[in-house]
């Protein structure tokens, strides 16, 4: 079976084809499309690429609504875009590529695989929050989670470094991205995690502010006339690592200016690095102990930097870097010494397998027949 991921953002879309081995057949990245421009982009890779079997999108969020992936059609339709002001910024996109997929393939069979699915059944008391009960019981307030795609492959690829089953590990896997979040998977199951109702609490992020004290939302509001929408983009767009520093959201521009002597920029860092590092603790404290400690997204995979300031602070835990082994490092692969324990892992992001793992378990042999298609191409 040929699965289609497609994972759409708001100026963004990554197309891959995997086959039943997990290979990739096909892929394209492109880093500044709008969801308008969908439809030229899936008609030339349609065509160009291998014959697709189904379809699996990545969908941020799911609501209480919707638990488990689910097979698409036009009611689903309807209820997916009433959850977009969960995930304003990134549900959106993810509707435009089901629409634009179904005009040019009306008979291709397509699954949403949602971030929010993995961390769904985290215990009470990591999920609920302290507000009100009409707030938590008829409108669906609650700790979600997001990135549950990246953190189930990351604990499942973790398991498979160390040769040992996910049920008998207890995991803190850190996705250190554009957006950020950690996740304490406890013997293969999330029981807590750093982000909440939406994709704004947590750690520092690189445009997000991470969470702030809501008493502060309302006196923005109250004191400073600034509308709902004012706040939003502000702590969305114009917050975090941009925000602090006032030179970038981008990780390796901010380490750049702090080396260069711009403090505004040192204190960015500063603040991104310890977030992290103080989550990863609570994080430990939500499974009673750790046997790795697992890097992915972006800026995890990519700054050694990055993974030896947030474990210097941690050597409490155990957890601690080989410098030589964790800047050498590129893939997937130990960052601490082969004694150390516990372990610091890092794992290459790979969302579209595990939505294709999905996408397969949930349509397995009663997928429609392939659409046409042509060679593969990357």
């Amino acid at each position: 079976m040929h699965v289609l991921v497609v994972n759409a953002g708001s100026s963004s879309l990554k197309l891959r084809v995997l086959d039943d081995g997990e290979a990739v057949l096909a892929s394209q990245d492109l880093p500044n499309v709008r969801p308008d421009g969908f439809g030229p982009v899936l008609s030339e890779f349609l065509d160009r690429g291998p014959t697709i079997d189904v379809a699996g999108h990545r969908v941020v969020h799911g609501g209480s609504q919707f638990t488990r992936p689910i097979v698409l059609d036009d009611a689903i339709d309807e209820t997916l875009r009433a959850l977009v002001d969960l995930a304003p910024l990134h549900n959106p996109p993810c509707l435009a590529a089901v629409r634009t997929l179904q005009s040019l393939r009306p008979d291709l069979t397509q699954v949403a695989c949602f971030d929010t699915s993995f961390h769904i059944d985290m215990p009470a008391k990591a999920a609920t929050y302290a507000v009100p009960r009409i707030w938590r019981e008829e409108w669906g307030v609650r700790r979600y989670g997001f990135h549950g795609l990246s953190h189930e492959w990351a604990s499942r690829r973790a398991s498979e470094l160390l040769g040992r089953p996910r049920r008998a590990l207890r995991l803190v896997t850190a996705h250190i991205g554009s957006g950020a979040s950690l996740a304490a998977v406890a013997f293969g199951h999330s029981v807590d995690t750093t982000m909440g109702f939406t994709p704004m609490e947590g750690l520092v992020m690189a445009t997000r502010s991470g969470s702030v004290d809501p008493g502060l939302v309302l006196w923005v509001q109250r004191q400073q006339s600034l509308s709902a929408a004012d706040v939003e983009a502000a702590l969305e767009s114009g917050s975090g690592l941009l925000g602090l520093s006032g030179v970038s959201g981008d990780l390796r521009k901010v380490i750049s200016a702090a080396d260069g002597g711009d403090g505004d920029a040192r204190l960015a860092y500063e603040v991104y690095v310890y977030r992290i590092q103080t989550n990863v603790a609570a994080m430990v404290a939500a499974m009673d102990g750790i046997d790795a400690l697992v890097f992915t997204g972006g800026a995890g995979e990519g700054s050694s930097r990055l993974r030896a300031d947030v474990c210097a602070r941690l050597g409490f835990l155990g957890i601690r870097i080989d410098p030589e082994k964790n800047a050498a490092l590129v893939g997937d692969g130990l960052a601490s010494g082969a004694d150390d324990v516990p372990p610091v892992l890092v794992v290459d992001a790979r969302e579209d397998i595990e939505i294709a793992r999905h996408v397969r378990t949930l349509v397995g042999a009663s997928s429609p027949a392939p659409t046409a298609g042509g060679a593969a191409f990357s």
